[in-house]
């Protein structure tokens, strides 16, 4: 009779030969979009990598907002800080010097109008990461890992932005207070838009430091 060692042994080879093909038909088809566009095979090979440290880090956005309150560990939210705070340096320097050179300043599109719809928006999605275990990436991930009740979060995901992209209107014309939205180096310069945000992040994380040092004791 085989021990379950020797068993376990073969399944984790096993599981590393069909790593490794399925690693070269993703590279494949990687290679094979790059003949249409070069653009959709960057797409293709980023979301793969990402998808894999994702998967590797168990790095979790939901995570970062509920761990807090369930274990008391501020690890990943400190990583999600530390990853907010470099993100907002780059993207500011970015923007900065598009502006610098009277280019159109990339991204100000999504710049949202503020209102109840924006608290409402994200009461809503608050629960529903919490009942499904994770946010849209985490779900993506535990689909891939064989999760299978992550399938029927992602249908009602896709009903849920159907349905808020149907409603969206009305809720700009009834709730929406600052309907331009708030773009900060309007408001602050972009020296002052930038130190607020790292002053704000960075206070968040020595928050989660002393969270952690408080549930650890």
């Amino acid at each position: 009779m085989p021990s379950s060692k020797g068993t376990n042994l073969n399944r984790i080879n096993s599981q590393f030969h069909w790593g490794i093909i399925f690693f070269f038909i993703l590279l494949a088809v990687g290679l094979l979009l790059s003949t249409h566009s070069r653009l959709i095979s960057i797409y293709w090979l980023t979301g793969i990598a990402l998808g894999y440290i994702l998967q590797r880090s168990r790095f979790c956005f939901t995570a970062a907002t509920r761990d807090p309150f369930l274990t008391g560990s501020t690890t990943i939210t400190r990583a999600v800080l530390i990853g907010l705070g470099l993100t907002t340096i780059g993207f500011a320097g970015i923007k900065f010097f598009f502006a610098t050179w009277g280019l159109p300043i990339p991204g100000q599109e999504y710049i949202q109008g503020i209102g109840l719809s924006t608290i409402v928006g994200g009461v809503f999605f608050g629960i529903g990461t919490v009942l499904a275990s994770g946010c849209a990436s985490g779900m993506l991930m535990r689909i891939g890992e064989g999760y299978h009740l992550q399938i029927i979060t992602l249908i009602f995901f896709f009903i849920g932005s159907i349905l808020g992209n149907i409603h969206l209107e009305w809720w700009n014309q009834n709730f929406v207070l600052i309907p331009e939205g708030i773009f900060l180096p309007d408001v602050f310069g972009w020296l002052g838009a930038l130190g607020i945000q790292l002053a704000v992040i960075v206070g968040l994380y020595v928050l989660a430091v002393k969270w952690e040092e408080k549930h650890d004791d």
